[in-house]
């Protein structure tokens, strides 16, 4: 009984790797590309059977056709990299401050009073409510989009990376003292490992914070970018052109959190072998 049983699991496991080798696609990746279709194919339906009219509602045949235009001509690809380029200079600025505020409250708790507040004040206040002030002190430059990004990805990143330095096992840093380290030997050996995973998660938080304000920002004080091409092309009543921004709007955001995710937990993997093997 227990021979047929074997010989019952070896067969089904191999008709499963069978099957698997014929088809080469995993599950993982069939599922959103179905999503996908049945988004598209809703979309079709509707355009064909005329339920919204064209200037509402383009086809994505044409939709299609103004993405291929707009690539070929060199206008799309320029405007993703001005974007891009402003998102990632936001972030780092908005990242090094973060990390200095939040290491500094790590080392020197007693002086939150001091600052605490006004972070709390300014975190519930919309960037994008700045702009006209922005406009009025720095113009419609990169600096008033500098600032914004930065509002926008600031506070994300330091709320998590206080709590990962506060959370710090207190059984850890008494280890610390028992070795003689040192306050600030604590921190770099101590906490920021410690801190790390929740460091890596405000990050990535505060970078999609970093595209939904510069699209914002564009739109109202920007003459380049995906977010003043959308505003354009509202109004020249080129519906097309605004859905292939929107379309690649959340494209350029999916690829970029899903780049910075498979980087982290690379790098995190990578650490963990080295302190095994150590």
């Amino acid at each position: 009984m227990k021979e047929k049983k074997k010989a019952y699991i070896r067969t089904d496991r191999a008709f499963r790797q069978k099957r698997g080798g014929r088809i080469g696609i995993p599950l993982s990746f069939l599922q959103p590309v179905a999503g996908v279709l049945v988004v598209f194919a809703a979309w079709y339906l509707v355009c064909r059977m005329e339920l919204l009219s064209a200037y509402v509602l383009p086809s994505p045949q044409k939709v299609f056709q103004s993405f291929l235009k707009m690539l070929q001509s060199g206008e799309l690809a320029r405007d993703i990299g001005i974007s891009f380029l402003r998102v990632i200079k936001g972030f780092a600025i908005a990242f090094v401050l973060a990390f200095v505020l939040g290491m500094f409250r790590a080392l020197f708790p007693a002086t939150s009073g001091f600052y605490e507040h006004a972070v709390q004040f300014f975190r519930n206040v919309p960037p994008l409510s700045m702009i006209p002030l922005l406009i009025l002190w720095c113009g419609i430059g990169e600096t008033t989009k500098t600032v914004i990004i930065v509002l926008a990805s600031f506070f994300p990143m330091y709320l998590n990376i206080v709590k990962g330095f506060t959370g710090c096992d207190k059984k850890l840093l008494e280890v610390g003292t028992m070795f003689g380290y040192s306050k600030r030997q604590k921190f770099f050996r101590i906490v920021l490992p410690y801190a790390m995973a929740d460091i890596l998660v405000g990050m990535r938080i505060g970078l999609g914070y970093s595209w939904r304000a510069i699209i914002g920002a564009e739109m109202v004080a920007a003459s380049t970018g995906l977010g003043h091409m959308i505003l354009f092309a509202q109004q020249m009543s080129r519906t097309d052109k605004v859905i292939v921004g929107i379309l690649v709007i959340g494209l350029v955001g999916y690829l970029t959190d899903w780049l910075f995710g498979f980087v982290t937990s690379w790098c995190l993997a990578t650490v963990r072998g080295t302190d095994s093997e150590r």
